[in-house]
């Protein structure tokens, strides 16, 4: 019997799906795996298996998927924090944290509000009067704003307004003090995430905490941590440490077989649309004067992105709204800089062919179209930039890399790709349905090159794979959400079994 941890060397009556599979021949195949890589593909019982054998009994397989923007520690620990996605209004939330659970270090924690559409606003005396003495965190679905009580201000010795609210860097601050948990707790916490996402198909992933992530990834790996692969992100405050480190993208962390590797610096240009913070060419609806704000000034941009090329790291810049979009990529154009443009979510016409032009891939999370959809129509009704391109990014030559930004989003392949294809969920009728785009880029976009130059099933090519109930090409949005798989494999390597 196959079991977690077995190598494979043949994965036997197996259907083809996804980039590379045209090429295969038809019908129910065998795949030949060895060293890692896949050697042969072969109409099924026309060579003998060899080794030890994977039955996928005529499911389908496809390339490993990988989500290419995740906060690995504050996903991982949402398990233990009250969720606040069913708040509708700033007085619900605050009665739902009186009542949650206070955590090991005397905090309440509650993540996921989303206060854009609420009709009362967070103030300091709603947090207080509903939960007292006891230090309360709320942190926004965006991770761009925490509300909370006075008891948590004097803990973290902070001021605090009439609102409670934390906007932007103080809030970042917050999170790191709240994700800075005992390794102890927070490695297994990692390992639970780890098992999930490998779970759902994911054999990658890139880790964008704001924390020090060299030194948390060596400790993982050495606690035997080896269920993804993982490229880990690097932010401005520790970017010197990391050239005097020597540290470039690509570079293998040692002891980790390959599995774990050093990602691009992570720039913050911008806000969020949730926070009304994301910098933008024409106000909030509603909000004269508010066009967001950028968090760096440009030429502050441009030397981080020109320190970091010069030493060998990729650059993976967070711009949401259009005068954040555009500044990051003159800056990509200025600096020669290799990389990611980070959510694109509210991108200048004039802008889209520059994607391409500049070889600067689109890191984009599809279902925070759908989650934002509401609060799109209400706050940039007067922006005349696209709002959540997807297909018109794809057209204009853009190398699309789909992912979750968990916790913004939950760690789900296929969520991202139902969203993507069909720009619907819950039953609503599918929103800007011309930025959709095909299930077959959709699919090339979560394997690890993206969409331009995904992972593929031909021999060579790594064994990274996924065994799935259905054909994610041929799905309807129903059954790509509710796809379940049978095993995953990494690199001839299974990580999850049904």
């Amino acid at each position: 019997m196959t079991a977690v941890g077995d190598r494979v060397d043949t994965i036997v009556a197996a259907r083809l799906s996804g980039p590379g599979s045209s090429l295969a021949p038809p019908g129910p195949v065998d795949v030949f795996l060895a060293d890692g890589v896949i050697v042969d593909i072969a109409p099924a019982g026309a060579v003998r298996p060899v080794g030890r054998v994977l039955d996928a009994g005529g499911a389908w397989v496809i390339p490993g998927l990988w989500d290419h923007h995740v906060h690995v520690m504050q996903w991982a620990l949402v398990a233990q924090r009250q969720h606040l996605e069913v708040a509708t209004s700033a007085a619900d939330a605050a009665q739902i944290m009186a009542w949650a659970p206070v955590l090991s270090d005397g905090r309440r924690v509650g993540t996921g509000f989303r206060d854009g559409l609420w009709g009362d606003a967070p103030t300091l005396e709603l947090i207080d009067a509903a939960t007292g003495a006891v230090p309360t965190y709320l942190i926004n679905s965006d991770v761009h704003s925490v509300w909370m009580n006075s008891a948590a201000f004097e803990r973290e010795g902070m001021r605090p307004d009439e609102s409670g609210l934390v906007r932007e860097e103080p809030a970042f601050e917050i999170s790191r003090r709240l994700n800075d948990v005992d390794p102890a707790v927070g490695d297994a916490a990692v390992d639970a995430m780890a098992a999930d996402a490998a779970s759902r198909g994911v054999v990658g992933i890139v880790d964008l905490d704001m924390a020090w992530n060299a030194s948390a990834w060596e400790r993982r790996v050495a606690g035997g941590f080896d269920a993804l692969r993982v490229d880990f992100g690097i932010y401005p405050e520790h970017l010197e440490r990391a050239v005097g480190e020597g540290l470039r993208t690509g570079d293998e962390l040692t002891g980790s077989g390959g599995l774990v590797r050093v990602g691009p610096l992570k720039v913050i240009t911008d806000g969020s649309l949730g926070t009304r913070t994301a910098a933008c060419s024409h106000h909030y609806t509603g909000e004269p004067g508010n066009v967001g704000a950028l968090n760096y000034p440009p030429d502050e941009v441009l030397a981080l992105m020109t320190r970091a090329t010069g030493a060998g790291l990729d650059c993976a810049i967070h711009a949401i709204g259009d005068v954040a979009n555009s500044a990051a990529l003159d800056a990509f154009a200025a600096s020669g800089a290799r990389g990611t443009i980070e959510h694109a979510q509210l991108v200048a016409h004039a802008d889209l062919a520059r994607f391409a032009r500049l070889g600067v891939a689109a890191s984009v999370q599809p279902e925070h179209a759908l989650d934002d959809r509401d609060m799109t129509d209400a706050m940039w009704r007067d922006q005349t930039a696209l709002v959540y391109p997807l297909r018109s990014l794809a057209a204009a030559g853009a190398n699309l890399r789909f992912g979750s930004d968990a916790p913004v989003a939950r760690l789900d392949p296929w969520a991202a790709m139902a969203s993507a294809v069909h720009r619907s969920r819950d039953g609503r009728e599918a929103w800007r349905p011309d930025e959709r785009v095909s299930a077959e880029m959709a699919m090339a976009a979560s394997t690890r090159g993206g969409s331009t130059s995904p992972s593929t099933l031909q021999p060579g090519a790594v064994a990274d794979l996924v065994v799935c109930d259905r054909d994610p090409a041929t799905a309807d949005e129903w059954e790509l959400r509710a796809t379940t798989v049978a095993a995953t494999v990494l690199a001839g390597r299974v990580t999850h079994l049904a």
